[in-house]
């Protein structure tokens, strides 16, 4: 097995592959920044062009990385930094669009703790457009520039309908100029469970990190900008053997392929994404109220 047969959301993890191979990759660009506090570490890759694409196994587009390894259920400082560091670089994207109207999707089954993550992030959320169509746009927060609704639209197991005809069906009949979907992702490391956010302008495929292939949403798909945000919650079985394997010098030519099908996930994991569906929320409502249109 090779390693980049290993599942990975996260085009970080991509990109480090071969790093660590020392090669350069034709049609990517990364850069590194720190916040003011030194506790949230970002890293920007961008993906400029096909070939870098086809090479990453991603599409072309921005994926910034926020890693916070000190992220604590119990520090309400570092949560407050992750919001507002999660809401600068979610404002940089929607401001080159001007959206005046934003849906947010929250993808993934609210009853499994590991997938909850966007259920959890919309019940947080303070959505305007009713507002605004009942009482007009002053009086929504941030001066009306820009309303905000939701929908946590379930898995197909529940519903028996794709998230994406879902939420095209919602596109179509509340034109939205622009989409957020937020979902739990898988990471290829352990360090970077339930303590890692990224963030794209190429939207997001649901289920994708737990081998569930949906359609994805995306420009494409629905028409307007997707913006993507994700927090890898799990990682499969078969990293753990492999990298435990590798330590230890053994070989990894007969692991059973039944790891390939098994996800591993912190045992503070409910707790965990209480604090960080607080934070991406909050982020999501900082955001709409400053777009200046």
């Amino acid at each position: 097995m090779e390693k980049m047969d290993i599942r990975t959301d996260l085009a970080l993890e991509s990109r480090e592959k071969f790093e660590r191979d020392d090669v350069e990759i034709p049609g990517v660009k990364i850069r590194e920044k720190h916040s003011p506090l030194k506790r949230v570490h970002t890293t920007i890759v961008q993906i400029t062009n096909k070939e870098g694409a086809n090479i990453m196994k991603k599409p072309k587009g921005s994926y910034i990385t926020m890693e916070i390894p000190e992220f604590s259920v119990a520090d309400e400082e570092i949560q407050r930094d992750v919001s507002s560091e999660l809401c600068r670089y979610l404002l940089r994207l929607l401001k080159k669009r001007k959206p005046e109207s934003v849906l947010v999707v929250g993808l993934g089954n609210r009853d499994i703790t590991p997938d909850a993550l966007g259920p959890r992030v919309v019940e947080h959320l303070a959505v305007s457009r009713h507002i605004a169509m009942e009482y007009g746009r002053d009086l929504v927060p941030g001066g009306g520039s820009c309303v905000l609704s939701s929908i946590a639209p379930g898995v197909m197991g529940q519903t028996g309908m794709e998230t994406l005809e879902i939420v095209k069906g919602i596109v179509a009949e509340t034109s939205p100029d622009l989409v957020v979907a937020v979902d739990a992702l898988a990471a290829r490391s352990l360090k970077r469970l339930n303590c890692t956010i990224q963030i794209t302008d190429t939207g997001i495929n649901p289920g994708s990190g737990v081998f569930n292939h949906r359609n994805g949403l995306n420009q494409e798909t629905l028409g307007i900008p997707v913006i993507g945000i994700g927090v890898p919650t799990v990682v499969d079985a078969a990293t753990i053997v492999f990298d435990a394997l590798e330590d230890g010098g053994g070989g990894h030519s007969d692991l059973p392929e039944r790891l390939q099908s098994m996800f591993v996930t912190p045992k503070d994991v409910d707790e965990t994404l209480k604090a960080l569906s607080l934070a991406v929320a909050e982020a999501i409502n900082l955001a709409v109220d400053e777009i200046a249109v």
